[in-house]
């Protein structure tokens, strides 16, 4: 963890210094030495007669145990992980069990290495690929183990595969071992070597054997032709035991003698209790202790329910917010934030900018996103137990490492003091980055030392206490002449959401905010003046990752205002995009959705239509809306969707993912957003923070291509298009110009 600590100070953006030292890709750049490092966790504790080849696959006389090193949090990797290492190892579903990893530096997220690098993702130039090695390297060393970021597949699609295949070969020289047939007269088929006269040997026959060789490190994954499952519409692991209400989430965990807390903490974010009433608590059903934390209180009960209408009965004083009390001043702050002080960086810069503004009609507007919340479905929880030994964790979290750092920090341990489970999430879409719940349970469990304490926040709790999302003001100035767009300059005001997230997690970085660049600086029009600006508010509410994070606002900004200067320009939006795309086969992902939604001008008779195209997370994603303007309000009519993620390895989730992307999208563009009065936020449920509702939601039509150079994420990029897409579908039916989220402010919707 010290190596995390001592290394993020470099942030996660690069500066020039580093490409200039020309790092060399490290060890782990090799899929094939990732997939067997050599520091194998699982090689702790292992049993007798059992054998670890590597980070991510356990046999043992018993079970095979394949390890998801990701956190699944809804998006289905629970079950594409070990799905890749058994595509490789002829294993079917149900022959092994799946796990999720320990905190440990070996799952070091490698997917991470191009969004890192301060280079747009179409750049595959030698000098963006030497600082993608170069990131790599770092990420190596410091042992980043997160989930986020869509980097799940792109992180683990070669070294899960090539862990199978090194399973495989293994589990094959074992056999030959045994039966002195030789190697290549060997195959294998569900969860068994077969030998050439159809005797079969289990793979868990062979742990002890194949422990005592080497690993086949050569071994080499087969080639997608040649896959049985991956790349075919198959079922999730997952689904049976949640739709039958079977699988265990974290808020489902029991054990023996367990006790309930919940909590009442300052709804001033980061603030402490002054004094609190706990009288009328105390003599509440099912209450044994209320205990003071650092910014609360928290009420140990013998059940959930008890515990959390008693924390509701405390009466509390606070100390007052150190940002502004009332949303009105949270604007004005943003407003004021557009001066050099607050430069966080010039991102790109193309041309001669003011002299382009100079030339033919300028366009100027100005946009506004408000801070929203994550609300997944599963409130807050953890389960803690400390011991004079140390604490451990039971909770569900996108990064294991620093679960470790926070919860031995609040309570004095160090980190390897606390032993960490990971559990399934309902939701998280960034939530799970934070640690509101991880720092208080901490805290809990160790007043009630030697008795597991199961913490559960009431949902008002989570809404209060959740970090939102950044809120943001773009202001937008470009240029049209002759029918073209010749420049563009695109200025944005923003809390800080990563740098935030960075020092929660114990690494304070004073480096620019590199995600306040997403969807503002990888613009990938032909516009021969552009420059992409970012300037870092100070002293508003905290912000985190929320789901596609800096893409969610800016690229509602962005392709708002490329449709203004398309329109101004007297061009066809979707056209015009066509015409100035720069990148082949980003130009191919707009082909498609023109394709797909017979895009032929405009419609007429009060229905429009709008296109946006945002790559975040390295994933370029075309989007279509189609409206109707009805007596009632905007109805959401169709959604057609074009992404490119180099390889579509898990069909079905794919489409799920993306259509659910969409939803989000076009669900908080329209109904959402938190405001703050007297410090707190106002919206504390679901009936204040709605989501789209099911007869609102379109049809989605979707489609995956395999263009791309490199295999892409798709759990955040398909958020990003959908509120430019439908507030410029909005002006195609009506003419009005939305400019801020959220849209229900200024018109009506079915």
């Amino acid at each position: 963890m010290g190596e995390i600590q001592r290394l993020s100070r470099r942030a996660f953006v690069f500066g020039s210094a580093a490409i200039a030292g020309g790092i060399a890709f490290g060890a782990f750049g090799d899929a094939a030495q990732a997939a067997t490092a050599s520091d194998n966790p699982l090689a702790v504790g292992l049993g007798p007669d059992a054998v670890t080849f590597n980070p991510w696959v356990e046999i043992s006389p018993e079970k095979i145990t394949l390890i998801a090193q990701h956190a699944d949090i809804g998006q289905g990797v629970g079950s594409v992980q070990p799905i890749m290492i058994a595509e490789e190892m002829d294993l079917d579903p149900g022959q092994f069990e799946m796990r999720f990893a320990g905190p440990s530096p070996a799952y070091f997220n490698t997917g991470f290495a191009d969004e890192f690098a301060p280079f747009v993702a179409a750049d595959q130039s030698p000098a963006a690929e030497e600082a993608r090695a170069a990131t790599l390297e770092w990420l190596r060393k410091a042992g980043l183990q997160m989930t986020g970021g869509s980097s799940t597949i792109p992180d683990t699609y070669e070294k899960l595969r090539v862990a199978g295949a090194v399973a495989r070969e293994t589990l094959k020289a074992a056999a030959a071992k045994r039966s002195g047939v030789a190697v290549t007269d060997l195959r294998t088929q569900s969860g068994h070597v077969i030998l050439p006269d159809g005797k079969k040997i289990a793979y868990v026959e062979l742990a002890a054997e194949a422990s005592r060789i080497p690993p086949v490190l050569d071994a080499k994954p087969r080639d997608p032709s040649k896959w049985r499952m991956l790349g075919k519409p198959m079922t999730r692991l997952d689904v049976r035991a949640k739709v039958m209400g079977e699988l265990k989430f974290g808020i489902d965990m029991k054990m023996d003698g367990m006790l309930y807390a919940s909590v009442k903490l300052n709804p001033n974010k980061g603030q402490p209790l002054k004094s609190y009433d706990a009288s009328k608590a105390q003599a509440m059903p099912g209450v044994k202790k209320i205990l003071e934390i650092k910014n609360g209180v928290a009420v140990i009960a013998t059940n959930s329910w008890y515990a959390i209408k008693a924390a509701d009965a405390i009466t509390c004083e606070w100390a007052p917010s150190v940002y502004p009390a009332e949303q009105a001043d949270h604007w004005k702050v943003l407003e004021s934030s557009f001066k050099p002080e607050f430069l966080g960086k010039e991102w790109r810069k193309i041309g001669d900018i003011e002299a382009g503004l100079k030339t033919g009609k300028l366009v100027e507007a100005e946009y506004r996103a408000p801070y929203v919340a994550h609300q997944p479905l599963e409130p807050l929880n953890g389960i803690g137990l400390v011991t004079d030994k140390g604490m451990e964790i039971w909770v569900s979290h996108q990064s294991p490492r620093f679960v470790q750092s926070v919860a031995a920090t609040a309570i004095g341990l160090a980190p390897e003091q606390v032993t960490f489970h990971n559990q399934w999430a309902g939701g998280s879409f960034g939530h799970r980055l934070e640690y509101e719940n991880v720092r208080v349970l901490a805290e809990i469990a160790n007043q009630m030392k030697g008795t597991p304490i199961k913490l559960v926040f009431s949902r008002e709790e989570d809404f209060l206490q959740d970090i939102p999302r950044q809120i943001a003001i773009a202001r937008h100035r470009g240029s049209i002449d002759n029918g073209k767009i010749v420049a563009a300059d695109l200025q944005l005001a923003s809390t800080a959401p990563l740098k935030g997230l960075l020092e929660r997690s114990g690494t304070p970085s004073k480096d620019p905010d590199g995600q306040l660049a997403a969807g503002l600086w990888n613009v990938y029009y032909d516009i021969p003046n552009f420059r992409a600006t970012s300037y870092e508010a100070q002293g508003l509410s905290p912000s985190t990752t929320w789901r596609s994070v800096g893409a969610s606002t800016s690229g509602f900004f962005t392709e708002s205002f490329i449709d203004e200067l398309i329109h101004a320009a007297g061009l066809d939006p979707m056209k015009a995009r066509i015409a100035m795309c720069t990148v082949p086969t980003y130009r191919k992902v707009l082909e498609t959705v023109a394709e797909m939604s017979d895009w032929k001008g405009p419609l007429g008779n009060g229905r429009g239509r709008g296109v946006a195209f945002v790559e975040s997370f390295g994933t370029p994603t075309a989007e279509v809306v189609e409206v109707t303007k009805t007596e009632r309000g905007i109805r959401i009519d169709k959604v057609w969707i074009a992404v490119d993620v180099g390889k579509v390895v898990d069909p079905v989730n794919f489409e799920n993912q993306v259509q659910g992307g969409v939803i989000w999208g076009l669900g908080h563009a329209i109904n959402c957003e938190l405001t703050y009065a007297k410090g707190a936020v106002q919206q504390t449920n679901y009936n204040h923070h709605e989501a789209m509702r099911i007869y609102q939601c379109p049809v989605i039509e979707v489609r995956g291509l395999e263009n791309d150079p490199k295999v892409r994420g798709v759990g955040e990029p398909p958020v990003p298009p959908a509120a430019p897409a439908l507030a410029n579908a909005i002006f195609a039916a009506t003419g009005q110009r939305i400019r801020e989220m959220p849209f229900n402010k200024f018109i009506d919707f079915v």
